[in-house]
């Protein structure tokens, strides 16, 4: 990981270096006037959201959009790439000094995301001269030529962040990049606050630089309405693992059931007990235990599809309920033990590498333990189907561990190998 970052961070200098012989010649009339405002907009905008922002980062220590994009990329349609880069790098200087730094964020972590998003504003800004001979907003070819440079710096953004998030994460493939780069909330909010980069653009190119502080309202507003929705995702997720809370899965989950009955459809509960998981905490430490929580709930989520509702009951146990189909009860039996079978498989073959640790530590040969019931076979409603399934889990416990079992004494297990 480490490689990855200095590679990143020496392209951005490399890059920087590379565009500023092509300054002097694609300075618009009004450059000075377009960065001193977008500096004075985006120095207000952190200042004004200076609560929020540290509010944010002290109740959720992963990566997120903090907004800067919609000046970064205003900056790169407007001004050549060097400039803009230079622009950026002065207000993220005053974000880490204001914010960052007080969160206890490292220096070398702002470096990295100085160096992403210079890339970003570098190739956003390549895109849109190359395509417009530096006048995004007086050609037929403008709009298109914005919205390009829109998804390049996008992708180029998120992209890198994504890549180091999994890189330093306990699973490293492709499944876990897809899940990172797509998040749902954080790439939808993203792409708002780049389009409002583009209106900004846009403002200024059209009437003039002092319009940009018109997006200064909507955007203060837009942080607190981030603000409340991560509070509501912080009171529904389990913080270890990113799955649903025990409260929120039997919320979700009780009304998958509901909709079940009333359609005569089927589902299937499945809890699983991570063997022997005492022993991994005496052993390494409760922080590697938690690590090897985040890769287990991965695995789990990994394999089953995304409206599956998968949650964290407490300690190693997890959840998961397996909507069914109109088909026979016990095809939606076999189907859910076909899915705690690959989940067992992939827990068995985790090898979870826990990063900063002296020793190298890499905990490896993890069994679980299954227990699952099918509505209707072994229930009519959440309540009966969780205390089949648990006690199915329980006998395959007794069985040897690393087993499944399906609805008390009736189903088949799966010994390990």
């Amino acid at each position: 990981m480490l490689l990855v970052v200095v590679l990143v961070e020496l392209l951005a200098a490399a890059a920087l270096a590379a565009g500023v012989g092509a300054v002097a010649g694609s300075l618009p009339s009004q450059w000075v006037w377009i960065v001193v405002v977008l500096l004075a907009c985006g120095t207000i905008s952190t200042e004004a959201s200076l609560g929020v922002e540290r509010l944010r980062r002290r109740t959720d220590e992963t990566p997120h959009i903090d907004l800067s994009s919609v000046w970064a990329l205003a900056a790169a349609i407007l001004l050549p790439g060097v400039v803009a880069s230079a622009l950026v790098a002065v207000l993220f200087v005053h974000i880490y000094l204001r914010i960052w730094r007080r969160s206890g964020v490292p220096p070398h972590r702002f470096l990295f995301s100085v160096a992403t998003v210079v890339l970003a504003v570098q190739t956003a800004s390549a895109v849109v001269h190359g395509l417009t001979d530096g006048e995004p907003f007086g050609s037929g070819s403008g709009l298109l030529a914005v919205l390009l440079a829109l998804i390049a710096y996008a992708v180029v953004n998120m992209a890198l962040i994504a890549g180091v998030i999994v890189l330093s994460g306990p699973t490293r493939n492709l499944s876990t990049f897809l899940q990172v780069v797509s998040h749902g909330d954080e790439a939808v909010l993203e792409f708002a606050t780049l389009s409002m980069g583009v209106l900004v653009a846009g403002a200024t190119a059209s009437f003039g630089a002092p319009y940009a502080v018109l997006v200064l309202p909507p955007l203060i507003v837009l942080h607190r309405t981030v603000l409340v929705r991560q509070f509501e995702e912080a009171a529904s997720t389990d913080s270890k693992t990113g799955l649903l809370n025990a409260a929120t899965w039997h919320v979700q989950a009780g009304r998958e059931m509901r909709r079940a009955e009333r359609g005569r459809t089927q589902a299937t509960v499945l809890v699983l007990d991570l063997d022997h998981f005492k022993l991994i905490n005496d052993r390494y430490g409760h922080l590697v235990g938690d690590q090897v929580l985040a890769a287990v709930a991965a695995a789990v989520r990994a394999e089953v599809r995304d409206d599956d509702i998968v949650g964290r009951f407490g300690g190693e146990e997890f959840v998961v309920l397996l909507r069914g189909s109109d088909g026979a009860p016990g095809g939606a039996r076999e189907a859910a033990e076909v899915v705690a079978e690959r989940i067992r498989l992939r827990v068995a073959g985790l090898r979870v590498a826990v990063p900063g640790s002296r020793d190298s530590v890499v905990v490896e040969g993890l069994t679980v333990s299954i227990g699952g019931a099918t509505l209707p076979l072994d229930g009519t409603g959440l309540g009966e189907l969780l205390e089949v399934a648990d006690a199915a889990m329980y006998d395959a416990k007794h069985a040897g561990r690393n087993r499944i079992r399906m609805g008390v004494g009736s189903g088949r297990s799966a010994d390990e190998g």
